[in-house]
């Protein structure tokens, strides 16, 4: 597969696409005015210890303090071996310490045993501040580069599981044992399958070097203080996922263009040529059609080519899909059509799973099968069409009411979660109150205070869409309700209100 990632940057916004023959694979979007923090190493200070929870609160200068389960201030060594195992995500900036593991049969102190409050702590950010919830953070400190991840509180040696050649894997192990120092740690990425000694030996001694700053830099600060911040999304992205599967990178800002051309000369100046820069009149994203992609992955509602469609609705603890026959009636019989219209859409869950960010748990209604036959193909197509993905998925059998439950791995906000903002008229809810709900709800206000309110006359200012049910549809119980108070109304339409808001006025 031969891919293309284009870069738009501005002051304002950096935006970057993974595409594939003009599909929108990845969306990655940062602002300098609301940077990501996963990566960053912090000094921070110990302020709660929780015992019943095995975790602590760690103020790191944030507006909310960090989350530092027990885990990962403490690994076993057959823990830390099964979390190795299951990592190799390389848009993500940090590979350990993200999730927690069950205790191994060893007992191990508890978070009391291991922090005080008050007491100074090296921590990193594995986890972004997802809504009312502070940072992830972790004791085990990564930093990757173009072919090495650096674990220097960690001695062990791993081979990323996309490399599959066990010869190869060998190669590389032996590679790094000769060049690590003692006691430390490093994983090799699936981009160094062919790296050569010096291009490893080049990685890991600019990584020692950067961990032997940040140990200074620690030593000099009082907490809370950063000490190390991450490399910005734009070169994340070209040392992340520029790999030899990639045709171009397209960058459509000079400054930028110079500043990869700069960064790869020094970890991959194989991959120089292949940095493009555009500089076209036609907006880099419209050119590829990628804006559209954009917008339509926030949308609740996706169709599908046969005419079915899904429904994505995401919830603080939760994301449901749901899957609709829709517009599709088949060709044969209803089981034939149910089948096919689930069938594609496991291909569109996969894709917008990826596309957009989900992640947490995750459930998805897919239209009821009698056929067991039919349960297990799509079951197994499921599986296959999730394996594009690079964050870990866990993914159970269909149950009997049709439901698939799945958790898919967070460190990120969703799209949806970075480009929106809860409706400022209904709060999130993603209900504003009817017309009609808003008409009666004038007619009993006026109803009650009729009687103790002096004067004749009545003035309703609302919402144009609700005036319009007042004259129109309601007019009936306006020409009542003037009867029984002996009051005149008069309906004034303002652009301005609020459409669940109205002020009535009384006077002569």
């Amino acid at each position: 597969m031969y891919t293309d990632i284009l870069i738009n940057a501005t002051p304002y916004e950096n935006r970057v696409a993974l595409v594939d023959s003009g599909n929108l694979l990845e969306f990655y979007l940062e602002r300098p005015a609301e940077q990501g923090l996963v990566g960053n190493i912090y000094c921070g200070r110990v302020v709660r210890v929780l015992p019943g929870m095995q975790a602590a609160f760690v103020d790191i200068g944030l507006e909310r303090a960090g989350f530092l389960y027990v885990d990962d201030v403490l690994l076993s060594p057959c823990e830390f071996e099964k979390r190795l195992a299951r990592q190799d995500q390389p848009f993500n900036r940090i590979i350990s310490g993200q999730e927690i593991l069950p205790n191994s049969s060893q007992a191990q102190p508890g978070i009391g045993d291991l922090l005080k409050e008050g007491q100074n702590v090296l921590v990193q950010i594995s986890k972004e501040p997802i809504g009312t919830k502070g940072a992830r953070l972790t004791c085990h400190i990564t930093l990757p580069c173009r072919n090495l991840v650096f674990m220097p509180l960690t001695d062990h040696i791993g081979i990323s599981r996309k490399i599959e050649d066990e010869d190869v894997r060998q190669k590389l192990r032996e590679k790094i044992e000769a060049l690590r120092p003692p006691g430390t740690g490093f994983i090799v990425r699936t981009v160094a399958d062919h790296a050569s000694e010096a291009e490893l030996e080049a990685d890991m001694e600019f990584l020692l070097l950067l961990w032997d700053d940040i140990k200074s830099r620690c030593g000099k600060v009082s907490a809370p203080s950063l000490v190390y911040k991450d490399i910005d999304m734009i070169l994340r992205s070209v040392r992340d996922l520029f790999s030899e599967d990639v045709k171009q990178v397209i960058v459509d800002a000079k400054p930028v263009y110079e500043r990869l051309q700069s960064f790869v000369r020094i970890f991959a100046p194989e991959l120089q040529d292949r940095i493009v820069h555009y500089d076209r009149d036609t907006p880099l994203f419209e050119a590829y059609g990628i804006e559209v992609d954009i917008n339509r992955a926030l949308d609740k509602k996706v169709w599908l080519r046969s005419g079915g469609y899904i429904i994505i609705e995401t919830t603080e603890a939760l994301t449901v899909i749901d899957v609709n026959t829709g517009r599709y009636v088949g060709k044969k019989d209803q089981a034939e059509t149910i089948f096919k219209t689930n069938m594609e859409a496991v291909k569109e869950i996969a894709y917008q799973l990826r596309l957009r960010n989900i992640g947490g748990i995750i459930i998805v209604d897919f239209i009821d099968m009698d056929n067991e036959q039919h349960r297990e193909e799509l079951f197994l197509a499921f599986q296959d069409a999730i394996k594009k993905d690079k964050n870990r998925i866990n993914i159970l059998k269909i149950s009997e009411f049709g439901l698939v439950q799945m958790t898919r791995k967070r460190s990120l906000e969703n799209l949806s979660q970075m480009m929106c903002e809860p409706c400022m008229y209904c709060e999130g809810e993603g209900f504003v109150k009817s017309r009609r709900t808003i008409c009666y709800e004038i007619f009993r206000k006026i109803t009650r205070d009729a009687s103790r309110t002096p004067g004749n006359k009545v003035c309703i200012k609302v919402h144009p869409q609700v005036a319009n049910m007042l004259l129109e549809e309601e007019a009936q119980h306006v020409e009542l309700l003037q009867r029984q108070t002996g009051k005149q109304f008069t309906i004034i339409p303002d652009g301005d209100t609020h459409i669940n808001r109205y002020e009535i006025s009384w006077g002569n």
